[in-house]
C-alpha cells in the first residue's frame, strides 16, 4: 500500500522525530550536558561517582547503599545536575574542586558505612580532569570496598526491674535483633523503639526510650585471658584480627541506664476520661481544665463537659478504646483520637493525660465541632453526539446538596441531594422535538459513625476504625421524549470499616441488602429502534434487583521495599439468591453472580516508574428468564475502551471477543457490554521537565485485554468466551502519552495505537508494518481509526 497526502506527511514528521530521539539517546550523557557559569580556567567539580564492591554484597544491598552514599559527598563535591526535555542536562554554578574535599566525603561515607555495619571498609579516590575550551572539568570517582558487613553473635535483655524483664521475655518472638543477621545502628535503634511502645502499651506511662541503651561489646573473650608469654599473646591478637575481618561478630546486650524517678517503673491505669465536644480552636486545653463554668454529665464510663448541649454522649464513648479501671496503652490512646478525628463532626481532635495520685492517669479530649450544615448548588453542562439518535444535542443540570454532620447529636451525617436536568436538540434534526430529554432524581443519605445491627457486637470488629452503616434511598425519573420513560427507585443499607495493619489497611464494605426498582415504558420511537438493531433488546428489559454485596481493598507498603506498593480490590455481588425463589418475583428481579479482582503494582525509582494493574471479572445470570434476558442487566455489565482502559478504543468500544456483529454502517448504536472482562495494563512513567511545582512528564504503556459474553449467542458465537480462542480474542494497544502535574490535580493526554485488533479482518487481527495505515475500512464498510487520542484527570491506575 502507498502512503500519499497529508498523512504521508504526517508519517514522515513522526518518522524524523523518532530518528532524532534516537539519535539523542545514542550521544554519551557528556554530549548532552551543558555547563553555565562556571570558574573559566580553574578545575570546577564536573561529575562524581561511586564504584562499590564487596564480599556477599547482594543486588539490591549493593542499589540501596550506591544510591544512599549518594548523599554524602561533601556539599563542595556535588553536582546539581538539571535534567530539561528527557535528554538533555544542564550545571549551573559548579563548586571549584579541592582535594580537601575528597578527604571530609570519606569521613562521612565511612561513618555511614559503619552505622549500617561495615566497620571495615576500604575507600579510594581517583581524580582526573579533561579540557574543552576554558572549562577544566574534574571527574571524581570513589572506589570502595565495603568489606564484611558485621554480624549479630548474641542478643541478651539484661533488664534491672524484674516486671519489665518479664514482659521484655513474653514478646522476645518479636525481637528485631536476632543471630546471624547483619548489624546496623538502625536495627538497634528500632529494636529499643519497639521495647518504649511495648512498655507504654503495658501501663509504663512514664518510661521512654531514653531510659533504655544497646551496649556493643566487639572484645574476644579469648584476649582476656592471662599468659606471660608475649609471642602466645601477639599470636592470639593476630587471630583475633584475622577472624573480625573474615567473620567479625559482635555481642548485643539491651540493659536500662539507672532510674532514679521509681515512677517510671510504675504501671498506671486509666483514671476519669473527660470529653470537651464544643471546644473552640482558640480555647487552650490547660485553661479548659481550670475553668468551672461547664455543665457536667458523668457517665459510668466517662464525663462530658461542655457550655452548649450541642452532642450525646454515645458517639464520643463509641470511638474511644481506653477504659476506666485499665491498664494505660498508648497505642489505644493515639488510636482513639485519630478515630474520633476521621468523625465528620468534628474538626479537630486533641488529648492531654494529667497523672493523678500513684498510678492513675486521667485522659481529656478536646473535640473542635465542624460546621454543622451546608448547602452547594452546582450546575453542569455538556455536549453530545448521539449514539441512539442521530443529532446533537446539549444537556443542561442544576443540583442542590444539603449536608448536615450531627444529626439528633449523634454525629451523623446526612446528605440530601436533588438534582434536574434537561437535553436540548441543537439541529433539531429527523423532525425531533426541541426538548429531547428531562430528568430529575432525589436522594438522602445517612452516614451512621457506629455499626448498626440486631446481633449484638461483632467482637471481630472490636480492632476496626472508620466503622460506619450507610443508608442511602434514591428515586429518579427519566423522560426521553419518544423513545422511553425510566422510573427507578434505589435504596441500600450498608457497613464500612477498616482494620490497619504494620504496612497497610485493609478495608471493608458489606451491603446485607441493596434494593433497584426500575420500570420503563417503551415508546414508539424505541421500538422501531430495537427493530433495527434487534441486539439492543436486552439493553432495555424490565427488571429489578434485591442484592447484597462484599468489598475488600487491601493496601501494601513494604517496610523492606518502601518504595514498592501494591493495592488489592475484591468484589462479589449476589442478586435474586433467595428473594427469586418466590413466585410473585421469580420473573421480575434478576438473578446473578458477580465477581471482580483487581491488582496494582508501583515501583518507584530514582526518577521514574513502573505501575502494572490487572483486572478480572465475570458475571453470570443464572434465571434464564426470557423475559429480563439471559445476562447482567446492562447498567451492571463490564465495559472496555476510553481513558482509563484500552486506551487505544473509545469508550465501549471495544468488543465482544473477536465478533464484528456490531461493526455494520447502518447502526448508530455500537456501545458494547459484555458479563466477563480481562485486563493487563503496564505503564513507565519517566519526567521530562519541572517548573517549580509544575511538572510535564510521559509514559510509555501497554493495554492488553477485552470483554465477552460467558453464554452461548446463536446469533453472535464470536462473543462467547472460550479459553481456546483467548490469544485471538485479546486485543492490544501500545502508546505515550503527555502528563501535566498541577500538584492538586494532573491532566493527562495518552496516544494509542491499536497493534492488535481482534475484529481486524486480516493478519489474525494484527497490524502490518509493511502496510502501515492509520485507519481501515471493514468490509462493512464501517471506518474505523487504529490510532486514539485520550484526555483524562488522574493518572489510568
Amino acid at each position: 500500500m502507498h502512503l500519499t497526502g497529508p498523512r504521508y506527511s504526517l508519517l514522515r514528521v513522526i518518522g524524523l522525530m523518532t530518528l532524532v530521539l534516537v539519535f539523542l539517546s545514542s550521544c554519551s550523557e557528556q554530549r548532552r550536558t551543558v555547563v553555565r557559569n562556571y570558574p573559566p580556567n580553574k578545575p570546577f567539580v564536573y561529575s562524581n561517582k561511586i564504584n562499590l564492591t564487596g564480599t556477599n554484597l547482594t543486588k539490591d544491598e549493593k542499589k540501596r547503599l550506591s544510591t544512599e552514599l549518594e548523599n554524602y559527598w561533601d556539599d563542595s563535591l556535588q553536582v546539581q545536575k538539571i535534567q530539561q526535555f528527557g535528554f538533555f542536562y544542564k550545571i549551573r554554578k559548579p563548586p571549584v574542586f579541592d582535594s580537601t574535599n575528597i578527604y571530609r566525603s570519606v569521613n562521612f561515607m565511612n561513618a555511614y558505612l559503619n552505622a549500617q555495619g561495615y566497620f571495615y571498609p576500604q575507600l579510594q579516590d581517583s581524580v582526573f580532569t579533561d579540557t574543552l575550551r576554558d572549562q577544566i572539568r574534574t571527574h571524581v570517582i570513589m572506589n570502595i570496598d565495603v568489606g564484611k558487613n558485621v554480624t549479630i553473635d548474641s542478643v541478651s535483655y539484661d533488664l534491672t526491674d524484674s516486671s519489665l524483664a518479664q514482659l521484655t521475655r513474653a514478646n522476645i518472638q518479636e525481637s528485631l535483633l536476632k543471630k546471624g543477621k547483619p548489624y546496623t545502628k538502625q536495627v538497634i535503634s528500632d529494636d529499643l523503639e519497639r521495647l518504649t511502645k511495648l512498655y507504654r502499651q503495658n501501663g509504663y506511662f512514664k518510661l521512654t526510650r531514653d531510659d533504655l541503651k544497646a551496649v556493643v561489646d566487639t572484645v574476644d573473650t579469648k584476649l582476656l585471658t592471662l599468659t606471660l608469654d608475649p609471642f602466645k599473646q601477639a599470636e592470639l591478637i593476630a587471630e583475633n584480627a584475622r577472624k573480625r575481618k573474615e567473620n567479625p561478630a559482635w555481642d548485643i546486650s539491651i540493659q536500662n541506664r539507672p532510674i532514679t524517678d521509681s515512677s517510671k517503673l510504675t504501671r498506671f491505669y486509666i483514671g476519669n476520661i473527660f470529653y470537651y465536644p464544643d471546644t473552640r480552636l482558640y480555647d487552650i486545653p490547660d485553661t479548659l481544665l481550670k475553668q468551672k463554668n461547664f455543665t457536667e454529665q458523668v457517665f459510668r464510663s466517662g464525663t462530658m463537659r461542655y457550655r452548649k448541649n450541642l452532642f450525646r454522649y454515645r458517639p464520643m464513648r463509641e470511638h474511644t478504646y481506653l477504659t476506666r479501671g485499665e491498664l494505660y496503652n498508648e497505642n489505644d490512646f493515639y488510636k482513639s483520637i485519630n478515630t474520633l478525628g476521621q468523625i465528620n463532626a468534628w474538626q479537630q481532635v486533641d488529648a492531654i493525660t494529667k497523672t493523678r495520685g500513684k498510678d492513675s492517669l486521667d485522659i481529656h479530649f478536646f473535640l473542635v465541632p465542624a460546621i454543622r450544615q451546608s448547602f452547594s448548588v452546582d450546575l453542569e453542562g455538556s455536549r453530545n453526539s448521539a449514539d441512539v439518535v442521530t443529532g446533537n444535542t446539549l444537556g443542561i443540570s442544576t443540583s442542590l446538596t444539603y449536608s448536615n454532620k450531627n444529626v439528633w447529636k449523634q454525629a451523623i451525617q446526612s446528605l440530601a441531594n436533588i438534582r434536574t436536568g434537561i437535553e436540548v436538540n441543537l439541529l433539531q434534526q429527523n423532525d425531533n422535538p426541541l426538548l429531547q430529554t428531562f430528568q430529575v432524581s432525589a436522594g438522602h443519605t445517612y452516614i451512621f459513625p457506629r455499626i448498626i445491627q440486631p446481633f449484638g457486637n461483632w467482637r471481630s470488629l472490636r480492632s476496626a476504625e472508620n466503622k460506619r452503616t450507610l443508608f442511602a434511598i434514591n428515586g429518579a425519573y427519566v423522560d426521553r421524549r419518544t423513545y422511553y420513560q425510566i422510573r427507578s427507585l434505589a435504596t441500600s443499607w450498608g457497613y464500612e470499616w477498616r482494620i490497619p495493619k504494620p504496612t497497610g489497611d485493609n478495608i471493608w464494605l458489606y451491603k446485607p441488602l441493596n434494593v433497584e426498582l426500575y420500570g420503563i415504558t417503551r415508546l414508539p420511537g424505541l421500538e422501531l429502534l430495537i427493530k433495527n438493531n434487534p441486539f439492543l433488546k436486552a439493553s432495555f428489559n424490565e427488571g429489578n434487583i434485591v442484592s447484597q454485596t462484599l468489598s475488600f481493598i487491601k493496601t501494601i507498603n513494604s517496610l523492606k521495599r518502601p518504595n514498592t506498593s501494591h493495592y488489592i480490590r475484591v468484589g462479589i455481588e449476589e442478586a435474586g439468591g433467595l428473594f427469586g425463589l418466590l413466585p410473585g418475583l421469580k420473573n421480575n428481579i434478576y438473578r446473578y453472580m458477580k465477581l471482580e479482582a483487581e491488582y496494582r503494582k508501583l515501583s518507584r525509582f530514582r526518577k521514574t516508574e513502573l505501575a502494572y494493574r490487572a483486572f478480572a471479572g465475570v458475571g453470570y445470570n443464572y434465571s434464564n428468564s426470557a423475559q429480563i434476558g439471559r445476562t447482567l442487566p446492562f447498567f451492571k455489565q463490564f465495559i472496555a475502551g476510553g481513558p482509563y482502559s484500552m486506551r487505544a478504543w473509545g469508550l465501549r468500544q471495544l468488543g465482544l471477543g473477536s465478533s464484528i456483529f456490531s461493526d455494520t454502517v447502518n447502526s448508530t448504536y455500537r456501545d458494547r457490554f459484555g458479563d466477563m472482562q480481562l485486563e493487563f495494563n503496564f505503564e513507565y512513567r519517566f519526567p521530562i521537565v519541572n517548573f517549580g511545582s509544575f511538572k510535564i512528564s510521559s509514559a510509555a504503556f501497554a493495554d492488553i485485554g477485552n470483554i465477552w459474553n460467558v453464554k452461548k449467542n446463536n446469533d453472535d458465537p464470536e462473543s462467547r468466551f472460550a479459553i481456546k480462542n483467548l490469544a485471538r480474542d485479546l486485543a492490544i494497544g501500545v502508546g505515550t502519552g503527555l502528563r501535566f502535574d498541577f500538584s492538586y490535580f494532573l491532566i493527562r493526554f495518552d496516544l494509542a495505537y491499536r497493534v492488535k485488533d481482534p475484529a481486524r479482518e486480516y493478519n489474525n487481527g494484527w497490524m502490518s508494518f509493511r502496510n502501515f495505515v492509520w485507519s481501515e475500512t471493514r468490509s462493512s464498510g464501517l471506518k474505523v481509526n487504529n490510532l486514539a487520542l485520550q484526555f483524562g484527570i488522574g493518572l489510568p491506575f
